[in-house]
């Protein structure tokens, strides 16, 4: 999903001999969507002629810099680096050059499904909702009706500037507007609300037009100039969204086949796992069978797990939006529009997880099980290169759709850097599936990395193969059952390949220095297979499996020895 605007923009310079008013819009580049937006009018004052100059690179500078800030700052944020960055050297070339060239500037940007203004000076904006005229920025200038073109603040007037912002939310057919004085001090809200409906209506450059050419009929003597921004389709959201909404939204009642929720019917109930509710239902709209996935009742007041459910759906919207959704491994997360509720919707896919196919007593060839571990391999290549950790890769993760493909199934633990500390400090998991940094008390536990999601998929492949674990069923902190290598698993199934034993032994080996580094390594072994052998990893020895084993065997020679010496005091002739 993607944000749809349409933008028109008309200056004129009235009666003056100059214009000195500037305005630009900057959509993104594809590789710069999650930045969104940026918009920006400003209009030049001077005694010496610097004004246009210094509106036109205000706005300039503010609107290509702000791609090149992080993604992750917060909007206003980064616009208040830029706009402080270019105020200070405004304010410096006008001492060294003794002129007084300065501008105002409104600045907006609409991102995911919010805007943000940056406003100093007397330019304004201006928000059309519902057939509502709203002005969002208040005039810099004094009040007095003598001194009103006079400004007390400006870009450029002093050393440091202050900045008004103002966040809100955004909302599909929304029309902003950015007018200059010339504009505004001719026209009211009223006549800037009707000569604005061209934009309602798709006609956002004649609406820019109609206000300029308005506000010179009516008599205004200054630079007129508009910019119009009417809001077709909003973008994906971003997890601040998400967020906003997991707060404010209500938890849905327990629902029953035959409820509605918003545009879906719920069809049947899937799972109640205390912690969340999970329901198929069917969109009124395209009729298609979805996943709707609640938080349980009983959790509907904790913040944490509202805020993991809110994190799972951003995890899958990006990945959705950077993959491109189809056969990127993953179960596609659906953007519900206005909802009344705080729910994530997936796709729906027929078909059962490997756990539930595995407990069904059903038999996997050889080749199926390294076409399904490719598979996987893969998916999880696309999310550690987005910076993504999974935390729990297991049977009950891992689902066959009817339509043959593998897919990786609940982010709700996964960890993207963007999620909060306490969601990070978690330590998820299942024990049989973490590898032992995670339990290591030397280390207090290590946190979870891409090579833990690789140790974890070894593990079930493991599984997948033999019907066993590698280290047999591990309770937390149980370091003892990492201390004896597994057994190749050609030992217990005999059609295992030499080379697959080696490929599997290595992805659970207990030093992780042997194991598989990237996903695509691990994708590479499992393509190549008996072509291209990889070596097996070799027994343990057994210092490094037990490192306080030395200490025993020292205790063990040292009780020996003392007995053998206290057998020669007592009982052998001197």
């Amino acid at each position: 999903m993607a944000l749809r605007v349409d933008i028109g923009w008309h200056s004129e310079r009235g009666a003056r001999e100059g214009n000195e008013d500037f305005a630009a819009a900057l959509r993104p580049q594809p590789y710069e969507a999650g930045h969104g937006l940026v918009a920006a009018i400003a209009d030049g004052v001077s005694t010496g002629g610097g004004g246009r100059e210094a509106a036109q690179t205000t706005v300039v500078t503010v609107l290509q810099d702000y791609f090149g800030t992080p993604p992750t700052w917060e909007t206003s944020v980064a616009l208040d680096r830029l706009i402080g960055a270019q105020n200070a050297w405004l304010a410096a070339a006008n001492r060294r050059a003794g002129g007084a060239a300065m501008t105002t500037l409104t600045a907006l940007v609409l991102r995911g499904h919010s805007y943000t203004l940056a406003h100093v000076g007397d330019t304004r904006a201006w928000l059309l909702r519902e057939g509502r005229c709203e002005q969002l920025t208040a005039d810099h200038a004094f009040e007095h009706p003598d001194l009103r073109s006079r400004l007390t603040r400006a870009i450029g007037l002093e050393d440091h500037v202050r900045v008004d912002y103002l966040q809100g939310e955004l909302q599909r057919g929304d029309v902003f507007l950015l007018t200059t004085d010339g504009v505004h001090g001719a026209l009211g809200a009223t006549q800037l609300r009707q000569l604005a409906k061209h934009a309602v209506e798709g006609e956002a450059q004649a609406a820019s037009e109609s206000l300029v050419r308005a506000a010179l009929q009516a008599g205004s003597r200054d630079n007129a100039s508009a910019l119009v921004i009417r809001v077709l389709d909003l973008a994906a959201a971003r997890l601040e969204d998400v967020l906003i909404g997991g707060r404010q939204l209500p938890v849905p009642a327990r629902l029953k086949v035959g409820d509605t929720l918003d545009q879906f019917t719920v069809t049947a109930v899937v799972a109640d796992t205390g912690l969340h509710r999970l329901y198929q239902a069917r969109d009124n709209t395209t009729r298609e069978l979805v996943t709707i996935k609640t938080l349980h009742e009983s959790r509907a007041n904790d913040r944490e797990e509202r805020a993991m459910l809110a994190h799972e759906v951003w995890l899958g919207l990006r990945l959705a939006e950077r993959t491109g959704g189809a056969g990127s491994g993953f179960v596609n997360v659906r953007e519900p529009r206005e909802p009344s509720a705080f729910y994530a919707v997936f796709d729906w896919h027929g078909g059962a997880t490997l756990e539930q196919a595995l407990a069904r007593k059903r038999t996997f060839s050889v080749e199926q099980v390294v076409q399904g571990g490719i598979a996987v391999a893969r998916a999880l290549g696309r999310l550690h290169r987005q910076g993504v950790v999974h935390r729990d890769i297991k049977p009950g993760n891992l689902h066959l759709g009817d339509d043959g493909a593998w897919r990786v199934l609940d982010l709700g633990v996964a960890i993207s850097g963007q999620e909060s500390a306490v969601e990070r400090s978690l330590h998820a998991g299942t024990p049989s599936y973490m590898n032992p940094e995670q339990w290591d008390p030397g280390e207090g536990g290590r946190a979870a990395t891409p090579g833990s999601d690789l140790f974890a998929l070894g593990v079930t492949l493991y599984q997948w193969l033999t019907g066993h674990l590698p280290y047999g069923e591990v309770e937390p902190y149980q370091i003892a059952r990492y201390r004896r290598d597994p057994k190749p698993p050609s030992r217990l199934r005999p059609d295992v390949p030499i080379w697959l034993d080696h490929v599997v032994l290595r992805a659970v080996a207990r030093d992780a220095r042997l194991r598989f580094e990237t996903a695509e390594e691990f994708v590479l072994a499992l393509e190549r297979g008996a072509s291209r052998p990889i070596a097996g990893p070799g027994a343990t020895p057994y210092f490094t499996r037990d490192p306080a084993g030395v200490w025993k065997a020292a205790l063990v020679a040292s009780v020996v020895l003392n007995g053998l010496l206290l057998f020669w005091l007592l009982f052998l002739p001197r």
